[in-house]
C-alpha cells in the first residue's frame, strides 16, 4: 500500500500528463477535442476514448482526496468529462430531426453525423460526403454515458434531454440488421463505400442497450420520469447475430482488431468465455506484430502502395497490401486493459513492455503513443516476402490521443490507483461469469369456467381470468402500443418508439402502472394476430422453444421470467383440448421440460418472485403531471378493455348449443397442420351497448362482474379487484 505522499506525487505526474496531452486541447466553449491543431473536426468515437483517461484520473484522485487541493482537482477533472459529454449531446441534439427520420428509414443519409466542428458543434461535411452511419459510435456514447452516470457524474440535466437519449436507444436498437460503415468509417474492405453488418457495431449496440436499461439519468436525484427503458429482446437479437458472426467482423473482413473493444473493455458484449478466448487468440495470431496489431487483413491505409488518388480498389487488387499492413500500437493498449480486467499480471507486464518499446519519448520525458507504424517504400517487397523482418517508421498523429488515453488507464490500473470495478460501475465485466440456472415460472389461465372444467378433467387445476384479479392479463399487442408512448417529446419533435415488435423476454415480465399490475401473453400466442397459433402441435413446440430460450437468455437479476398463457375457445378441437397441449402441460408439472427448470403455479403466487417493470413513462410529462396517467393512454386502455369485454359478452351470451355448433362447424371445416380460423369481432354498437360503461363505472375493470351472474355464477368478491384507471 502506498503512502499518501507517494500516491499524491505519482497522481500529480499523471495529472500533468493528462493536462498537457489531452485537456489543453479541449475546446473551451463546446468541450470537444479537435482531431489536430490543423483540423477542427471532432469525431464522436475519438472524443469518447480521449475522455476516458480524464474520468479514470478523477476517480483516482477522489480516493485520496483528503485535502482541499485534491478535491479541487477531482472536481475539475469530473467537470471536464461532463463538458465533453454534454458537448457531444448538444451536437447530436441539433440533428434531432435525423434521429426521428432514421427510426423509420435506417437510411445512411438520415443518420447522425460521425463528426462535428469542435468550435461550433455543428456538422462539417454533408450527408453524402462521409460514411456517417456508424452505429458503434452512438452506442459507445450511450455506454460511456451510462457508466459515468453510474459512477456519480451528472451529465443529463432535463427531461427533454432524457427523451432525446431514449430516442438514441431507438436509433441503435435495430443494429443487428442495420448495415453501417463500421469503426473505421470505410464500409466494406474494398473501399466501395458500401455499408455492411459489422460485429463491432452490433456488439457495441448490445452493450449500450444493456447498460442503459432501467438507468436513471438523473442519478440519485432522479425519479421515474428520468429512467431509460429498453426492451430486452432488442439486445438479445444483437447478441444472437453477434455470436453467429464472431470471430469474423463482417462479410468482407475476416477479422478486425476492433473486436477487442467488444470482447473486453469497454463493451464486454460477449458472455461466452470460449468465444471470447477464440476471438482474442485469432486476433493475436493473425494480426499482431512487433509494433501493434493490424486493423484487418489487406488493409491498405497509409501503406507505401496506397494510391491517394483512387477512391476504391477492386477485390483482387487488395493482394498488393498483404503482409505490409500498418501496425497500430492502439491495440496493445486494448490488450493491456483486457488482461488488467482478467487479473493476469504477467500478460499486463508483457504487453506494457511491448508498448513502451514502440512509444516515442519527448524531450520532457513523456512517452507518446504514435498512431501507427508503416513499412517504408523501399522495404515493402522484402517485408511482403518475409513478414516482420523489416523496420517500420511511425506515421500519423503523435500522440494518438485515443491510444494515449487507454495507455494512461492501463498505467493507473497497473499501479493500483484504480480498481477495475471503478472503470466498470455497471459490472459489465461479469457478464461471462457462470450464473445459476434460471427457473421459468409458468402460469396457465382459462378464458372461462368451461375451459377450466375441461382442464380439470386432466388433473390440471388452473384459474380463470376473473380469479387472478387484481392482476390484469392482456395480449402482447397492448404492451406494444404502450411502448409507442416511450420517448415522445413535442418540443423536440420526437414521436417515440416505432417498432411494434415485442418479444418473449418482454412479455415474461410483469408491469406496474399506477395501482394496477399487468401480465401479457406472448406475442406469438395471440390468436387474433398469428394464425399459426391455431395449430396445437406447433403451439406446443413453440412454447417449449420459448421456455428453453428464456432459460438461456434471461439476464434479469431481480426476478424470474413468468410466461402467462391463456387457454381460450380457439384452442378447442371439436370441443376438446388437443392432446399436444395436455401432454405439454403435464410435463410442466414435473418441474423440467427439455432440460429447463420450470415451476407451474398461480399468477398471484409469483408476484414476489417475478421481474416487475414500472411503466412510469406513461405519465403526463409534458402537461406537468408525471404522476397522472397520459390521457391518450387512459383512453386507449379504457377502449381496449371495453372492446375485450364486448367480445366476450357477445360470445358467451349465445345459447350453449349454438356456441358449440359454431365451434364444431369451424373446426370440422378445416383440415391440415395449421387450422385457419376467424375470430368473431362484434363491436358494442352492434350489441346496443353504447353508453353502458361511462362515468364512474370506468373506475373498475368492466370484465366478468356483470357476465358471471348471467351465467349463474357468483360474481367476484367485492373489493377483490384493484381500481382501474381513474379519470
Amino acid at each position: 500500500m502506498r503512502t499518501r505522499s507517494n500516491s499524491g506525487v505519482r497522481l500529480d505526474y499523471y495529472q500533468r500528463v493528462v493536462h498537457k496531452l489531452i485537456l489543453d486541447h479541449q475546446q473551451p466553449v463546446t468541450g470537444l477535442f479537435p482531431a489536430s491543431p490543423d483540423n477542427d473536426h471532432a469525431w464522436i468515437r475519438d472524443n469518447l476514448y480521449c475522455i476516458l483517461a480524464v474520468w479514470g484520473l478523477s476517480m483516482a484522485f477522489k480516493k485520496i482526496a483528503d485535502q482541499d487541493e485534491d478535491r479541487a482537482k477531482t472536481y475539475e477533472l469530473e467537470q471536464s468529462c461532463v463538458k465533453l459529454m454534454r458537448g457531444l449531446l448538444m451536437a447530436m441534439m441539433q440533428q434531432k430531426d435525423k434521429v426521428e427520420k432514421f427510426k423509420s428509414t435506417q437510411h445512411p443519409l438520415d443518420s447522425l453525423h460521425a463528426k462535428y466542428s469542435s468550435t461550433t458543434g455543428r456538422s462539417v461535411v454533408k450527408d453524402n460526403e462521409w460514411g456517417h452511419l456508424q452505429v458503434d459510435a452512438i452506442s459507445l456514447y450511450l455506454l460511456i454515458l451510462a457508466q459515468m452516470t453510474a459512477s456519480g457524474l451528472q451529465i443529463v440535466f432535463s427531461l427533454d434531454e432524457v427523451a432525446f437519449i431514449q430516442n438514441l436507444v431507438f436509433y441503435i436498437e435495430s443494429a443487428y440488421c442495420t448495415p453501417d460503415y463500421g469503426i473505421w468509417e470505410r464500409g466494406d474492405k474494398t473501399n466501395h463505400g458500401l455499408p455492411e453488418l459489422n460485429a463491432s457495431s452490433i456488439g457495441m449496440a448490445k452493450a449500450a442497450l444493456e447498460a442503459m436499461n432501467e438507468l436513471d439519468l438523473f442519478g440519485a436525484r432522479g425519479g421515474p420520469s428520468s429512467v431509460i427503458h429498453v426492451l430486452a429482446d432488442e439486445a438479445q437479437k444483437c447478441q444472437a447475430v453477434l455470436q453467429s458472426m464472431l470471430p469474423r467482423e463482417s462479410n468482407s473482413k475476416e477479422l478486425d482488431s476492433g473486436l477487442l473493444a467488444i470482447i473486453s473493455y469497454p463493451a464486454f458484449a460477449v458472455d461466452d468465455p470460449q468465444l471470447i478466448a477464440k476471438t482474442r487468440d485469432t486476433i493475436v495470431n493473425k494480426l499482431q506484430g512487433k509494433y501493434g496489431c493490424k486493423r484487418f487483413l489487406r488493409d491498405g491505409h497509409k501503406t507505401p502502395r496506397e494510391d491517394p488518388n483512387r477512391l476504391y480498389y477492386e477485390p483482387w487488387e487488395l493482394r498488393m497490401f498483404e503482409n505490409i499492413e500498418c501496425e497500430w500500437p492502439l491495440f496493445f493498449c486494448y490488450l493491456i486493459l483486457d488482461y488488467c480486467f482478467q487479473g493476469d499480471k504477467n500478460n499486463v507486464l508483457n504487453y506494457m513492455h511491448k508498448l513502451e518499446q514502440v512509444m516515442i519519448r519527448k524531450d520532457d520525458g513523456i512517452k507518446l503513443v504514435p498512431e501507427l507504424y508503416a513499412v517504408t517504400k523501399d522495404k515493402a517487397n522484402q517485408e511482403q516476402c518475409e513478414p516482420g523482418s523489416q523496420e517500420r517508421i511511425p506515421l500519423g498523429r503523435c500522440p494518438f490521443i485515443w491510444a494515449q488515453s487507454l495507455y494512461i488507464l492501463g498505467k493507473l490500473l497497473q499501479e493500483g490507483f484504480l480498481a477495475v470495478g471503478e472503470l466498470d460501475p455497471l459490472n459489465r465485466r461479469l457478464c461471462s461469469e457462470k450464473k445459476p440456472d434460471v427457473v421459468v415460472q409458468i402460469v396457465i389461465l382459462a378464458e372461462d369456467n368451461e375451459i377450466r372444467d375441461k382442464l380439470i378433467e386432466y388433473d390440471l387445476h388452473v384459474q380463470t381470468i376473473a380469479e387472478v384479479a387484481p392482476i390484469e392479463v392482456q395480449p402482447a399487442r397492448v404492451l406494444s402500443h404502450l411502448y409507442t408512448y416511450l420517448g415522445r417529446n413535442k418540443k423536440l419533435g420526437l414521436s417515440g418508439r416505432k417498432s411494434r415488435d415485442v418479444g418473449i423476454l418482454s412479455t415474461s415480465k410483469l408491469y406496474s402502472l399506477n395501482d394496477r399490475i399487468f401480465a401479457f401473453t406472448p406475442q406469438n400466442f395471440d390468436y387474433e394476430e398469428y394464425y399459426m397459433s391455431r395449430d396445437p402441435a406447433l403451439l406446443a413446440s413453440t412454447f417449449t422453444a420459448n421456455v428453453a430460450f428464456l432459460g438461456m437468455s434471461w439476464k434479469q437479476m431481480l426476478g424470474r421470467p413468468t410466461i402467462t398463457l391463456l387457454a381460450t375457445q380457439y384452442l378447442l378441437d371439436q370441443g376438446k383440448i388437443p392432446m399436444a397441449m395436455i401432454t405439454t402441460m403435464k410435463k410442466l408439472k414435473s418441474g423440467y421440460i427439455n432440460g429447463t427448470r420450470v415451476t407451474l403455479g398461480n399468477l398471484g403466487d409469483f408476484l414476489s418472485t417475478s421481474a416487475i417493470t414500472n411503466l412510469s413513462f406513461l405519465g403526463s410529462q409534458e402537461d406537468g403531471y408525471p404522476d397522472k396517467l397520459n390521457p391518450q393512454v387512459q383512453s386507449y386502455l379504457e377502449e381496449h378493455l371495453l372492446k375485450s369485454f364486448s367480445n366476450k359478452l357477445s360470445f358467451l351470451s349465445r345459447p350453449s348449443g349454438l356456441r358449440n355448433a359454431r365451434v364444431l362447424k369451424r373446426r370440422m371445416s378445416v383440415r391440415g397442420a395449421i387450422k385457419k380460423t376467424r375470430s368473431i369481432n362484434v363491436d358494442s354498437d352492434t350489441l346496443g351497448m353504447e353508453g353502458e360503461y361511462v362515468g364512474p363505472q370506468l373506475e373498475r375493470k368492466p370484465s366478468w362482474l356483470e357476465v358471471e351472474p348471467a351465467l349463474g355464477r357468483s360474481p367476484s368478491p367485492e373489493g377483490a379487484r384493484k381500481k382501474s384507471i381513474t379519470k
